[in-house]
Formats: C-alpha cells, structure tokens, sequence
C-alpha cells in the first residue's frame, strides 16, 4: 500500500479536524491543572494544517512536513507549539529529499523519525504525564505491527489512546502541573490526549 501526497493530505486534514473538535475539552482538562489554554493552542495548529495541505504543490513529503513544522512552531500559546511542530517536522527527516510517496517501511520511518525528533528536544518519558505518554507507545506500536499502512496507523492510534488513558494515574513531573503532584492523579494529560487524538487523525484520514 503506498502514501501518495493527497493521502498524507487528507490523514493530516482528518488530524486536525479531530483536533477541531476536541479543543474545549482539551482546554477543560489543562485547566485543572495547568494554564487552560491547551485546546486554544490546538485549534491554531488544526487551522494551521488546514490552510497548509490545499497548498501542497510539488514538495517533496519531507519538505511539506518540514515547512509545516516550523509554521506550527511559531504558533504562539506556551509550549504547544515548538512540541507539536517538532513532531510534525520529525515525520519527515527519515524520508528522502524528494519523496512523493512512502510504503509501509517509509511510514514505520516516518514515525521513528517522529519520535527521535521529540527525544531530542524532551527528557519525559512514559508515565512522566506529557504527551510522550500517547507518542511512545504509538510509535512503538506502529514498529510492530503487521500489514499495511492502514493496519500500521491503526495500530499507533490504539496505542495512543491507550497511553492517553493511561496517563490519568501518573503524577506530572513537568510544566505547571508538576506542582500539584498527587493532585494530578486521575486526570489525563492535555497533550497525550491532543496526540491521541492527532494520531486517532491520521488513521481515519486514510
């Protein structure tokens, strides 16, 4: 099964879309602990996507994901902006320079390059209560799985619904949440909850 640019289009605009959806509840559960903002900043990013991917004309896939991630970079609203266009630039940086398609093996690519992209800028790991929490395990999982590109984006967005799920019985050891401690403890985290649902994205998308 291959990605041509209109299907990693259309995932990206179903992303977004579920990002849309989903911005007063993300901001509803940053507010109990953090600065309430969350979903607010996502829908900036959702609005992003969909005005960047109708102009997608020639770029090669990692020159798309690559312009797209900085653009998403800049969108202002504390750290929302640099994480998410780090991890949306990352699914570019294992590809070839002028890809215009990938296979299974270049979108297991894609999301390792996600992943590596993200280590580099973080120290969280799983049960640290950030958005590494959905990511890891669904980059992990799509390394794993079997069949095509629908069975592998599948499979990451299981996985990080689950470690989104997860994520409510962890303590926050980073940002403003991290003050609260136990208090945080039965509520999930905005940004594993966003990826969640940005990866829940990708997969209806295709």
């Amino acid at each position: 099964m291959i990605l041509d640019r209109e299907a990693l289009g259309a995932m990206l605009l179903q992303a977004a879309k579920l990002l849309e959806e989903n911005t007063q509840y993300l901001s509803d559960i940053d507010s109990r602990f953090g600065d309430g903002d969350h979903g607010i900043t996502m829908g900036k990013i959702a609005k992003l996507i969909q005005e960047r991917v109708p102009q997608w004309g020639e770029d090669s896939i990692k020159d798309f994901l690559d312009s797209l991630g900085m653009a998403v970079m800049e969108v202002k609203g504390g750290s929302a902006g640099p994480l998410y266009g780090t991890m949306i630039g990352g699914l570019g940086v294992n590809l070839d320079d002028d890809a215009g398609q990938v296979d299974e093996a270049g979108l297991k690519a894609m999301f390792a390059g996600c992943l590596s992209e993200m280590e580099d800028i973080t120290t969280a790991k799983v049960g640290d209560k950030t958005m590494m929490d959905a990511l890891v395990p669904a980059v992990q999982a799509a390394q794993q799985a079997q069949g095509d590109c629908k069975a592998i984006l599948e499979a990451a967005a299981q996985a990080a619904q689950e470690g989104a799920k997860a994520s409510e019985q962890f303590v926050s050891k980073f940002g403003r949440a991290r003050s609260y401690k136990e208090q945080t403890i039965g509520t999930p985290d905005a940004g594993a909850v966003s990826t969640s649902l940005f990866f829940q994205g990708l997969a209806q998308g295709i």
